[in-house]
C-alpha cells in the first residue's frame, strides 16, 4: 500500500494504441477534492493542453464510484468521503516523440510528469510517490529517472518518491531496452541512457566528452573544489542525461537533476570500423576533430547541463513557484537562456572539445542569425522573452520580421557584456555568474541583481547598457568589441538567398518560405508559400527562360542583367515578378588576430 500522501502507478496499458495507464491515489481527500493536469511544461514555454492525451477518468473510494465533475479544460472535482483513500484512473495517449511530453510504442516508453500526473490541490507540497509496474511481455526494459528510488529492482521498476508536485513532475522517465553508461565528474555520479542508437555508436567517447563538459561548469560554478557553504556546492547530487537518437530531430529539455535531449542518429560519435583499419582486431574509440553534427550535439549537452544552475536554480522571480494552469511571463528570458546559449559553446572550448578556430565559426553563425533577421529592430530581448508564449513558440512566415530570439541575441548580449567587463580589467562575466548564484543563493533572481552586481564588480553602473542592449532595438556594439580583443571582422559576399532577403526550401523545387522585411524579394511582391518556378531574362530578341531548381544557378542564368522576371506559381496561378538583383550584401566572419588576447578569453 502507498505510504505518500499522494501516490501514482503507472503501467503499459497498449503499446500498439500508445496508452499508459495511471492509478493515483490521495491517502486523505478533501470533500470536494480538485485535480488538474498542467498546460505546460517548464521550460518550454507555450500552452500545450496536455490534458487532451488524458481519457477514461474515473474516482472511487473502495467499491464506490465517485462522482466526478469537470470544471474547466483541465481540472476535475471529485464529491467524496474524507475517511477513506480516494483513487482515480485514467489513462493517456502517449505518441510524441519530443522531449516535452510522452511517447510509448513497442521499442520505447517515455514521459514527462507534466503530462501525466494530475496535480492534487491543497496537498502539492506533500510528499509524492511513483510506482513503475514493470510489464511481463517486456522482459528487458529498464528504466531511468531522476528521482529518488524508495524499492525497486535490478532494472529500475518500482516505487520512487519525490518531496512534493515540482520534484515530481521535474524528473522524467526513460523506458526501454537503452545503452546506458556512467562517470564521474568532480565526484558527482553521472549516468547516460541512449535509446536508438545503431551499431556504430561510440558510447565510451559520448561518455568521456561529457565528462569533460560536466567538469569544465561544475569547475566554473563552484571553482576547483566545491565550498562548504550550501549555496557553493553543486545543487545535485547525481544527474541523468536520456537521449532519444532518431532519424531527423534535434532539442533537448533541463530538468533539475536530469535531462532529456534528442538528436540525429546520424551525429552520435561512431566507432571505427576494424574492416577499414589494417591490422586492427576490434573497433575502438577515435579521438578525431568532432564532426558538425557531434559538435552541435555536445554544444546541446553543454547548455542543458548549464540550465542545472543557470534557470534550475538560479530563476526568475516569476518562477519561485509554478502555477502549471496558465502562462508564467518574465522579461528575463534573454538572461536564463540567452546567457547559457552563450557559455555552452564557450565552455565546449575550455574543455578543449573544440578549438579556437571551431568556437569562432560556431560564434560567426549566431552573429549572422541575429544580423539577418529584421524582426531586431522591431523587438527588444525583453520583449521577446515576456512574448515567448505567443511568439517565439509559434512561428510562422513573419515571425524573421517581427521578433528576436531571446537565444541568440541573448547570447550576444552576454559576449558584449564579457569582453567589455574584460577590456575594462576589472572583472569577466564568469566572476558576475558567481557572484550572482552567491547573492541569490542559488534560487530566484531579479534583474535588478544583475545590474547591482555588475556595478560592484565592474565599478560602475552598466544601466545605460542594459536599457540598450536588453529594452532596446539597436544593434549591439559587436564589431569594436572583437576586434578589440583580438578578433579581425571580415565581411564577405552573401549566399543569394541572403541578398534577395529570402528564406526558401529546397526539397522538391524552390518553396518560399519566409520573405524578409526590406529586401528585394519583398519589393519585387514574392510572398510565403510561393513555388519559384523560373526567370526571364534579357528583353526583345535577346529574352531568355530558364527554369529555375536550386536558387543557387539564379546568377547563372541571369548572367549580367540587374533586373529580371521571376516566374512563380501562386494558389496554383503563375506570375511574373519584376525583380532588381541587389548589387551587393554581406555576412560575416570572424579570424583570429591576436591569439593572447584571445587565450585570455577562450581559455
Amino acid at each position: 500500500m502507498p505510504t505518500a500522501a499522494v501516490s501514482y502507478r503507472v503501467r503499459v496499458h497498449d503499446l500498439h494504441a500508445h496508452l499508459f495507464q495511471v492509478t493515483l491515489t490521495i491517502a486523505q481527500p478533501a470533500a470536494l477534492q480538485r485535480v488538474s493536469l498542467p498546460v505546460w511544461i517548464p521550460g518550454s514555454y507555450l500552452v500545450r493542453e496536455f490534458s487532451k492525451n488524458l481519457q477514461q477518468l474515473q474516482a472511487r473510494q473502495g467499491v464506490k464510484t465517485v462522482e466526478l465533475t469537470q470544471i474547466d479544460k483541465c481540472s476535475w472535482q471529485a464529491r467524496c468521503s474524507v475517511d477513506q483513500p480516494l483513487d482515480l484512473s485514467y489513462q493517456i495517449y502517449a505518441f510524441d516523440n519530443s522531449v516535452r511530453t510522452a511517447w510509448l510504442d513497442t521499442a520505447r516508453g517515455f514521459f514527462n510528469g507534466t503530462s501525466m500526473f494530475l496535480q492534487v490541490a491543497g496537498q502539492e507540497t506533500s510528499p509524492h510517490e511513483l510506482e513503475l509496474v514493470a510489464d511481463k511481455a517486456l522482459p528487458n526494459w529498464q528504466v531511468a529517472t531522476g528521482l529518488t528510488p524508495k524499492k525497486t529492482t535490478k532494472g529500475g521498476f518500482g516505487t520512487y518518491r519525490a518531496a512534493n508536485y515540482d520534484e515530481l513532475v521535474d524528473c522524467p522517465v526513460e523506458l526501454g531496452a537503452f545503452w546506458r553508461g556512467s562517470f564521474l565528474a568532480c565526484g558527482i555520479a553521472h549516468r547516460f541512457v541512449v535509446a536508438g542508437a545503431p551499431p556504430s555508436f561510440d558510447g565510451a567517447r559520448l561518455l568521456a566528452d561529457t565528462q569533460a563538459i560536466c567538469e569544465t561548469e561544475i569547475r566554473f560554478w563552484h571553482g576547483a573544489k566545491a565550498g562548504t557553504r550550501a549555496n557553493t556546492k553543486p545543487p545535485h547530487k547525481t544527474y541523468l542525461f536520456m537521449l532519444n537518437a532518431v532519424d531527423d530531430g534535434y532539442g533537448g529539455l533541463e530538468h533539475r537533476n536530469s535531462t532529456a535531449l534528442i538528436c540525429t542518429r546520424k551525429d552520435l560519435p561512431r566507432l571505427d570500423h576494424p574492416a577499414l583499419m589494417p591490422g586492427t582486431a576490434k573497433p575502438t574509440a577515435t579521438k578525431l576533430k568532432p564532426s558538425e553534427g557531434y559538435t552541435t550535439l555536445l554544444g546541446l549537452i553543454s547548455h542543458e547541463y548549464f540550465h542545472t544552475w543557470n534557470v534550475k536554480q538560479l530563476r526568475p522571480a516569476e518562477f519561485a513557484r509554478y502555477d502549471y494552469a496558465s502562462e508564467n511571463y518574465t522579461q528575463l528570458l534573454w538572461f536564463f537562456e540567452g546567457f547559457t546559449s552563450y557559455y555552452d559553446d564557450l565552455l565546449l572550448r575550455r574543455s578543449g572539445l573544440i578549438d579556437d578556430t571551431s568556437y569562432l565559426k560556431l560564434l560567426t553563425k549566431t552573429i549572422n542569425q541575429v544580423l539577418q533577421t529584421p524582426g531586431r529592430a522591431l523587438q527588444s530581448v525583453a520583449q521577446a522573452s515576456f512574448d515567448a508564449w505567443v511568439k517565439y513558440y509559434r512561428p510562422d512566415e513573419n515571425t524573421p520580421n517581427a521578433t528576436v530570439s531571446y537565444y541568440t541575441k541573448g547570447s550576444l548580449v552576454a559576449l558584449c557584456l564579457d569582453l567589455t567587463l574584460r577590456q575594462e580589467g576589472k572583472t569577466t562575466l564568469d566572476a558576475v555568474m558567481r557572484a550572482l548564484w552567491l547573492r541569490c543563493q542559488g534560487g530566484p533572481m531579479l534583474e535588478g541583481d544583475l545590474s547591482a552586481v555588475l556595478a560592484e564588480l565592474a565599478g560602475r553602473s552598466f544601466a545605460k547598457e542594459i536599457a540598450r542592449w536588453v529594452h532596446g532595438t539597436a544593434d549591439l556594439p559587436l564589431k569594436p568589441l572583437l576586434e578589440k580583443q583580438g578578433i579581425t571582422v571580415l565581411e564577405e559576399p552573401a549566399q543569394i538567398a541572403q541578398r534577395l532577403g529570402l528564406r526558401v526550401a529546397e526539397s522538391t523545387g524552390i518553396q518560399i518560405k519566409t520573405v524578409l522585411r526590406g529586401g528585394a524579394a519583398e519589393r519585387a511582391g514574392f510572398a510565403a508559400g510561393d513555388e519559384w518556378l523560373g526567370l526571364e531574362a534579357g528583353s526583345g530578341k535577346s529574352a531568355s527562360n530558364w527554369r529555375l531548381s536550386k536558387l543557387d544557378d539564379l546568377l547563372l542564368y541571369a548572367g549580367t542583367a540587374t533586373k529580371i522576371g521571376a516566374l512563380v506559381a501562386r494558389d496554383k496561378r503563375l506570375l511574373k515578378l519584376s525583380l532588381t538583383l541587389p548589387k551587393s550584401a554581406t555576412t560575416w566572419r570572424l579570424v583570429a588576430r591576436d591569439s593572447k588576447l584571445i587565450h585570455h578569453w577562450l581559455n
